[in-house]
C-alpha cells in the first residue's frame, strides 16, 4: 500500500504541534515530581508510594505511545482504519475483483406481446414484492386472445350441456346412440379449443387467477388491458417506460434486483490458479470504503484461463444485507487457501519499528483523534501482508494508511520531551 507523502510545511506544522504537546506534558511531569520530592523528603518511600509510582509509570508509558491529532491534522495525513481480517500470510492470495449483481436474483421484466403503456406504477428505487404491479399496459393482440378464449369457453359450456342432455335421452331410448356420439365429438372439440385459447393467454403472461377472471366476465376494464407484474421481490433498478410509449414483446423496460447478496468476480494470476477451489474464505476491500471488509466464500472456479490476461476467473458470493456494495465497484480480494491458522493480517506498511527492535501497529485511542502504538509479535509475511500473532486480534481496527507519519510524529515528540 503506497505511503502518503506530505508537503514539508504541512508535516512541519504537525510535528510542531506534537512537539509542543509532548514538551508541555514532560515539563508538567518533571515539575510535579520535584514538588513531591520537596514536600515528602526521602521518608516517602513506602510500599503504597512505590505502587503509585509504578501506576504513574504505566500511565506515562502509555501516554508516551499515544499521538493526538486534530481533525485538520488527521485529514492532512489521510489516516485510514481497517478491521484486520484473519488468516495466514503464507496461504493468502490477493487478486483484483469487481462486484456484480447475483444473476440468480435479477429479473428483467417486459410484456410478452406488443403493447402501449397506460400507467406506470413503480419507479426507480421502489421496493416491490413478487406479484406487485409495475405498469398497466394495453394490447390489441391480448384483447383479441381474450375474446377468442371467451368464445371458446362459451362453445365448450354449450357443447357440454348438449352432450349431457343427449346422453340422458339415449339412456331413456329416446334418441339413437349415433346422436350421442355426435354430441360427444362436438363436446371434445369445444373442450380442446377452450384449452388452446387458455394456453395462449398463459403464454401472454396471464396467471390462472387472471384467466379465471376472464371466465367470469372480468371487470369493467377493457379486454386489452393487463398488468405487468414483478416476478421477484427486490428493488426497481431500471425503468425505461413512460405513459403512451409503445413497448415491443422483445423489450424488458423494467429490471428488478435483489442485492442482499452479491457476486464478486476475481481475476487470479496464473501462478496461483492451482490453489483455487470452491468454499475458500474471501475478504473483499473496495476503493470507495477502504475502512470496511466484506467476507464471503468462493463458489465457482473457471476451467480455463483468459487468453489475453492469463488470469483465472473465480466467483465468490458476499452477503450485502445493508446494501453497502454496489455492482461495478472495484477492489482487491484476499483468498485464504489451505491454512487453518487465524492470525490478524495487516499490510506490511502498517507495522512500524519503535526503538531498535519493537514492532508496533497503531490502533484508535479512547478519544477522537487519538492513536496508540501497540506492541505486536509478527509472524510470516507474504502477498504484502504480515501475520500479527500477538498484540491484536482478527477484527480489530488498525491504521493501515498513515502509520509511518504517525510513527514520525510519535518519535519526534518523544525526542522533544527527553530534551
Amino acid at each position: 500500500m503506497p505511503r502518503l507523502t506530505l508537503p514539508l510545511t504541512t508535516f512541519a506544522v504537525l510535528l510542531a504541534t506534537v512537539l509542543i504537546t509532548s514538551g508541555c506534558d514532560a515539563s508538567r511531569s518533571a515539575e510535579k515530581s520535584s514538588t513531591n520530592t520537596s514536600e515528602n523528603g526521602a521518608s516517602n518511600q513506602s510500599d503504597t508510594s512505590t505502587a503509585e509510582a509504578g501506576h504513574d509509570s504505566d500511565k506515562h508509558h502509555e501516554k508516551s505511545r499515544t499521538v493526538h491529532l486534530s481533525a485538520e491534522q488527521r485529514d492532512k495525513l489521510s489516516i485510514r482504519l481497517t478491521k484486520a481480517p484473519g488468516g495466514s500470510a503464507e496461504d493468502t492470495i490477493k487478486a483484483p475483483a469487481e462486484v456484480h449483481f447475483d444473476a440468480d436474483k435479477v429479473a428483467r421484466v417486459g410484456p410478452r406481446l406488443d403493447s402501449k403503456v397506460v400507467e406506470v406504477k413503480a419507479d426507480l428505487g421502489d421496493r416491490v414484492k413478487a406479484g406487485d404491479t409495475l405498469a398497466v399496459l394495453d394490447s390489441v393482440a391480448l384483447g383479441k386472445a381474450k375474446a377468442d378464449y371467451m368464445t371458446a369457453a362459451a362453445h365448450y359450456q354449450n357443447a357440454q350441456a348438449v352432450y349431457r342432455r343427449k346422453r340422458g335421452l339415449a339412456d331413456d331410448k329416446i334418441i339413437s346412440q349415433a346422436a350421442v356420439d355426435e354430441a360427444r365429438a362436438k363436446y371434445r372439440s369445444a373442450k380442446a379449443s377452450r384449452r388452446a385459447a387458455r394456453a395462449e393467454l398463459s403464454l401472454y403472461g396471464l396467471t390462472d387467477k387472471q384467466i379465471e377472471a376472464v371466465d367470469r366476465g372480468g371487470d369493467n376494464a377493457p379486454l386489452s388491458r393487463f398488468a405487468l407484474t414483478a416476478p421477484i421481490a427486490g428493488t426497481v433498478q431500471a425503468r425505461d417506460v413512460v405513459v403512451g410509449q409503445s413497448v415491443a414483446a422483445s423489450e424488458t423496460p423494467f429490471q428488478i434486483v435483489d442485492a442482499e447478496q452479491m457476486w464478486v468476480m476475481l481475476q487470479v494470476s496464473e501462478q496461483n490458479a492451482a490453489s483455487m477451489a470452491t468454499g475458500l474464505p474471501v475478504s473483499l476491500g473496495v476503493r470507495s470504503m477502504p475502512e470496511r471488509r466484506f467476507t464471503g466464500e468462493t463458489d465457482w472456479v473457471s476451467e480455463e484461463l483468459d487468453a489475453e490476461s492469463r488470469t483465472l476467473t473465480v466467483r465468490a458470493t458476499v452477503p450485502n444485507a445493508d446494501g453497502a456494495l454496489s455492482a461495478g465497484m472495484f477492489g482487491t480480494a484476499t483468498v485464504q487457501t489451505a491454512s487453518t491458522a487465524d492470525y490478524a493480517l495487516v499490510p506490511t506498511d502498517a507495522v512500524q519499528t519503535l526503538g531498535r527492535e519493537q514492532s508496533v501497529v497503531f490502533v484508535p485511542g479512547s478519544k477522537s483523534g487519538q492513536f496508540r502504538a501497540v506492541a505486536v509479535t509478527t509472524g510470516d509475511e507474504g502477498n504484502g501482508e504480515v501475520e500479527i500473532r500477538q498484540g491484536i486480534q482478527p477484527g480489530d481496527s488498525v491504521v493501515t494508511a498513515g502509520a509511518f507519519d504517525l510513527m514520525s510524529a510519535l518519535t519526534s515528540g518523544a525526542r522533544s520531551a527527553s530534551h
